[in-house]
């Protein structure tokens, strides 16, 4: 696979956001992101135009799930939750975890296809206190895997929603996926990428079920293939355009454009992967 080129089929998307994190598509047709002060940005992917529509009085945004209603799920590390953010920018509190167990450093998102909603707590960084939390629909949250103590990250649904595919940053850097069980629960735990020297961050599938892994550092972007090829899609060196890549994306229309977040610097990365992302849940929560 060629890797793919800066100024040519990597190019910036939209620029002026406050070093985004978390990005998603909605069903509206614009894309959404958040930002370290709280900020939470709508964006025209056709203009190159994000306007800020709310603000979380805590900040700091980090990933994003959006409802059948373009309601927006956003993690806040500033008052350690979940928040729900409607189209008219209201800012409500959704989860804060268990009541016997609340999030420590919310950090994705990703729902099913149910309406619940999985949470990665990453915990503190080399600390091995990470969760990942189910949110039944309404905000109702458990305890759903303390297995996965080592800085839990980007989530995604797999293709057959059998599986919950996990970016796992340190000891060691891989994605791991949790067979999910008849009842719900949490069963196998599998490997299917190890990466060693990298902090993996953010998740999406294709529709040919090729997984997009970005990496905080270094400034990169996999794709592994569903028989376990890895490759490197894209990378930058200097870490301008590609800076920090955190949460992916696939935005548009067709779901035909990679997106990535540059938590190192002020702009939304576009990718020309040449492919359709896979569909994710949108569901009805209430």
């Amino acid at each position: 696979m060629t890797i793919l080129t800066n100024g040519n089929d990597v190019s910036v998307l939209v620029d002026g956001l406050d070093h985004p994190e978390g990005v998603a598509w909605g069903q509206d047709g614009f894309a959404y992101a958040g930002g370290e002060a709280g900020q939470i940005y709508r964006i025209d992917i056709e203009l190159g135009q994000a306007v800020q529509f709310a603000q979380a009085p805590n900040g700091f945004i980090l990933g994003m799930a959006i409802d059948a209603d373009n309601n927006i799920y956003a993690c806040d590390t500033g008052s350690h939750s979940v928040l729900r953010i409607t189209q008219g920018g209201a800012v409500s509190t959704y989860s804060r975890g268990a009541s016997d167990a609340p999030f420590h450093f919310p950090n994705y998102p990703a729902f099913d296809s149910q309406g619940n909603l999985f949470v990665a707590s990453s915990g503190d960084w080399n600390a091995s206190n990470g969760r990942v939390f189910k949110v039944r629909a309404g905000g109702e949250a458990e305890i759903w895997s303390d297995e996965l103590a080592d800085f839990p990250n980007g989530l995604c649904m797999g293709p057959d929603e059998n599986h919950l595919y996990v970016a796992m940053s340190l000891n060691p850097p891989r994605v791991i996926r949790i067979n999910i069980q008849g009842d719900g629960g949490p069963g196998e735990i599998e490997t299917v990428a190890n990466l060693p020297q990298t902090v993996p961050d953010g998740l999406a599938f294709d529709t040919n079920g090729n997984l997009y892994i970005s990496c905080y550092r270094p400034d990169r972007i996999y794709r592994l293939s569903p028989t376990g090829n890895l490759e490197v899609l894209a990378e930058d060196y200097e870490g301008t355009l590609i800076a920090a890549p955190t949460n992916i994306a696939f935005c548009g229309p067709d779901r035909d454009i990679l997106v990535s977040a540059n938590l190192g610097r002020w702009h939304l990365t576009r990718y020309e992967a040449g492919v359709r992302g896979m569909r994710l849940h949108h569901p009805r929560v209430g």
